[in-house]
C-alpha cells in the first residue's frame, strides 16, 4: 500500500500513522520543533502498543512556490533513507516512512526521535572530542561506497562536470559581494581578503581530484549532528538535501574548519584526519594513504567558504544565520591560510 504524504500536523492522523508505523496509535500529539526554514519539523508524541513514545515527521515548507522549487532537495533526503542509507555505515534517525515526493514539493518522513540527544551549536564550536566522533561518523557515509562506479549510474546524485563548474564560476563571484555586504562588519579583513582569493579558482577547484569520489553530505557541520549526553552512544547525522558526488574529503574539511576554534583546530586536526583515516580502513577503503588524505583534507577547505556565502547570500536573513556564517567564514579563512590551501588549487 502506497503511504500518501501529508500536508499539516491535522493530517497525522492514528490511522496515517497507523500505516506508517504499523500499529495504530490511540493518542497523537503533535508540536514543531526548530525554525523550519525549508521545511516544517514536528515532534509528535504517540500512545499505543507497539510505538515509539514519539517519532519526528518532516514536512515540506507550507508556502506552496518555495515547496515546489525545494522539490529536488526533498527527494534527495527522501531516496537517501530509502536507497542510500541501507548500503552505508553513518549513524542517522532510524527512518519508519518515506512517501514518494510529489512534483509540487509533497513528501512525509517520518523519523525515530532521538531525544535527549541535542543538535550541535556552529555559532559556539564544538568539543574535540565531538568533532572526532562526527568525523568517524562520516568515514561511515565515504567508506563503504568509496569510488564506487555504480553510484555514478543513479542519475539522482551526480558529480560536477565542466558544465557546472562553468555555472558555479559564473554566479559565485556575484555570490560573494553579496555575502561581503552582509558580513563585513563581522569579518576580520584577512577572512575577507581570503573569501575574495577564492573568486578566481572556484570552478577548477569544483572539479578537481575527480580520481576519488564519494557520496558527499554537503552540508556535514555542528547543526546538523546531533549529540547525546552519554558519549557512548554515536553521532547521528541529519538534513540529507544536499548531497552529491565528489572529493569525500569534502565533507572533512567543512566539518573541522566550521566547527573548531581556530586554536584547537591546530591542536587536534591532524589526529581527527588519522581517526577518520582508520575508519576509512575499517569500512574496506585501500590504496589511500593517510599523506594523501591529509592532502585531500588540506585541497578541500574551500569547501567552508563555497557553503557558507552561497547559503549566506541567497538563504534565508536571520540574525543568527548572518553571525553563523560569518564565524564559519572566518574559522575557515584562517584554515585555508594555515594549510597552504591556495598552494594545492
Amino acid at each position: 500500500m502506497t503511504l500518501e504524504p501529508v500536508a499539516t500536523a491535522a493530517e497525522l492522523t492514528p490511522e496515517w500513522l497507523g500505516r506508517a508505523l504499523g500499529a495504530v496509535p490511540t493518542a497523537v500529539r503533535a508540536a514543531p520543533v526548530g525554525s523550519g526554514q525549508i521545511g516544517t519539523c514536528l515532534r509528535v508524541e504517540l500512545e499505543g502498543a507497539g510505538l515509539p513514545a514519539s517519532v519526528l515527521v518532516k514536512l515540506p515548507t507550507a508556502d506552496t512556490d518555495t515547496r515546489a522549487m525545494l522539490a529536488g532537495a526533498y527527494r534527495s533526503e527522501v531516496r537517501f533513507y530509502r536507497e542510500l542509507e541501507p548500503t552505508v555505515a553513518v549513524d542517522v534517525p532510524v527512518c519508519h516512512a518515506a512517501t514518494d515526493v510529489t512534483d509540487d514539493g509533497a513528501f512525509t518522513l517520518v523519523l525515530e526521535d532521538l531525544t535527549p540527544a541535542v543538535q550541535g551549536d556552529q555559532l559556539a564550536g564544538g568539543t574535540v572530542a565531538q568533532v572526532r566522533a562526527a568525523a568517524e561518523n562520516l568515514a561511515g557515509l565515504h567508506g563503504p561506497r568509496w569510488c564506487d562506479p555504480s553510484l555514478l549510474d543513479l542519475g539522482w546524485i551526480t558529480a560536477q562536470d565542466a558544465e557546472g563548474a562553468a555555472l558555479l564560476q559564473e554566479v559565485y563571484g556575484p555570490a560573494v559581494e553579496a555575502f561581503l555586504d552582509i558580513t563585513g562588519p563581522l569579518l576580520t579583513p584577512g577572512a575577507a581578503a581570503t573569501v575574495r582569493d577564492t573568486v578566481d579558482v572556484i570552478g577548477a577547484w569544483s572539479l578537481a581530484r575527480p580520481e576519488r569520489f564519494g557520496i558527499v553530505h554537503g552540508d556535514y557541520r555542528l547543526d546538523n549532528l546531533l549529540f547525546h549526553p552519554d558519549p557512548e552512544v554515536g553521532v547521528k547525522a541529519v538534513d540529507w538535501q544536499t548531497l552529491s558526488l565528489g572529493l569525500p574529503a569534502r565533507d572533512l574539511a567543512y566539518l573541522v574548519a566550521t566547527g573548531l576554534d581556530p586554536a584547537e583546530r591546530r591542536s587536534c586536526e591532524e589526529a581527527i584526519v588519522a581517526a577518520y583515516h582508520a575508519r576509512l580502513l575499517d569500512h574496506g577503503v585501500r590504496g589511500h594513504p593517510l599523506e594523501e588524505c591529509w592532502d585531500d583534507y588540506r585541497f578541500a577547505m574551500l569547501q567552508g567558504i563555497l557553503v557558507s556565502v552561497f547559503g549566506c547570500a541567497y538563504g534565508a536573513r536571520t540574525d543568527r544565520g548572518d553571525r553563523m556564517f560569518a564565524v564559519m567564514v572566518e574559522r575557515t579563512a584562517e584554515a585555508v591560510r594555515d594549510l597552504g590551501t591556495s598552494e594545492l588549487v
